[in-house]
């Protein structure tokens, strides 16, 4: 069996793992909609935007989507290790690429259905882009990009966790990470330290890529640090995944 067949296969089974977790599906789609939810009605009025709440705000939620269902992924992953799991699939001659592969293409999935659920909600809430048919194409581009260097570090990140347990805990930077940014403020109101912070790490380019496509004003500096932030991010996770899972297993 090729590899791209043991890929499904492990995809499939990862799916099947989701469906059974009520509690991944909450934190993957339901848990950004709340926040969103709780951001524009309860505190969109205490922040001065320039813009609507809503259509600020919607780029950084964006981020915070992915970010959420994470903890599942690495929990998954170190399951897979720890449970003897991976032994298993020695034994049946599974690709061992394909192992990790299936978790970073169900957590891509995952997280298109939680964007999908959180862009359909916003527009109920009254969010009105600007962009255009190719402007839309590059938030999708972007988003995908995202997902897959997220996936790949998280994996990566429950393949080092001692357990299960700890691998959980190792995503929470991650999730955590978005909150510092310009994801639900402006960086310019952001006070000496913080500000610095957030206009200098991952997250900052990315949802002003995201934000600038959406109001149809696309950055071509936010776009080309975006994506050699999540290239730089990709390859560091696949790398450390590769290696950590060949000495493991």
């Amino acid at each position: 069996m090729s590899t791209k067949l043991h890929s499904m296969v492990m995809l499939r089974r990862n799916f099947k793992h989701i469906a059974r977790n009520p509690t991944s599906v909450f934190n993957a789609v339901l848990m950004p909609v709340v926040i969103m939810l709780m951001f524009v009605y309860m505190l969109g009025d205490a922040f001065s935007v320039g813009v609507d709440y809503i259509d600020y705000v919607t780029p950084g939620l964006l981020m915070l989507a992915i970010c959420y269902g994470l903890g599942t992924v690495a929990t998954a992953v170190n399951s897979d290790m720890t449970n003897g799991i991976i032994n298993r699939f020695k034994v049946m001659d599974v690709s061992r690429s394909a192992v990790l592969t299936g978790h970073v293409i169900a957590s891509l999935l995952t997280n298109l259905a939680a964007i999908g659920a959180l862009i359909a909600v916003a527009f109920l809430l009254g969010f009105s882009p600007s962009a255009g048919l190719l402007d839309w194409f590059g938030v999708v581009g972007i988003i995908v990009l995202v997902s897959f260097a997220a996936g790949w570090l998280t994996v990566a990140l429950g393949l080092a966790a001692k357990s299960p347990e700890t691998a959980g805990l190792a995503s929470v930077p991650l999730v955590m990470l978005p909150f510092f940014s310009s994801a639900i403020v402006p960086t310019e109101v952001m006070g000496p330290g913080v500000r610095q912070f957030a206009e200098y790490q991952p997250f900052t380019p990315i949802i002003e890529t995201i934000r600038g496509l959406l109001n149809g004003t696309p950055s071509s500096g936010d776009a080309i640090a975006a994506i050699a932030w999540c290239v730089g991010i990709a390859l560091v996770g696949y790398l450390w995944a590769g290696s950590t899972f060949t000495k493991r297993a």
